[in-house]
């Protein structure tokens, strides 16, 4: 009896850290559009950041881009100025953890919060960038990357 319950009290810590309910893509697509919209668009720009790694394309992802684009790396922060700042500096500026954490990205572990769309454990955020002054149309752009 007191062996099956250290095995109980050894096993708890497991069994907290697993989650009880996870996410479905369709949880995450409707978290989405309640707080900021364009969930159809997100979806795209997603698949866009994915190809980009699938391919290992830095201008593919360098293109979702919002300039200036805030980044912070090696102790140090940037603003990049265009696309192209990113794609020559693309290792510099993305870590390798951060660049692994990307390329296996699943939908279902995105971070939702009314500040935008975390991925990569929160190390790249992306937003909608509204089009025009009355934010009548919009896009999804990575806003800040922090490695």
């Amino acid at each position: 009896m007191r062996l099956s319950s250290l095995a109980l009290v050894a096993l708890a810590p497991i069994a907290l850290a697993t989650p009880v309910w996870a996410q479905s893509e369709e949880d995450i697509l409707a978290k989405i559009e309640e707080l900021h919209g364009l969930s159809e668009e997100f979806g795209e720009a997603f698949g866009q950041l994915q190809d980009a790694f699938l391919f290992d394309d830095p201008s593919g992802l360098a293109s979702l881009g919002e300039y200036p684009l805030p980044v912070e790396a090696n102790g140090e922060a940037y603003d990049l100025l265009e696309a192209q700042d990113l794609i020559d500096n693309f290792n510099a500026l993305l870590t390798a953890e951060t660049q692994a954490a990307l390329a296996s990205q699943d939908f279902d572990d995105l971070i939702v919060t009314s500040d935008g769309v975390g991925l990569a454990d929160g190390a790249v955020w992306m937003n909608v960038v509204c089009a025009d002054d009355a934010c009548e149309s919009g896009y999804w752009a990575i806003t800040s990357i922090n490695n």
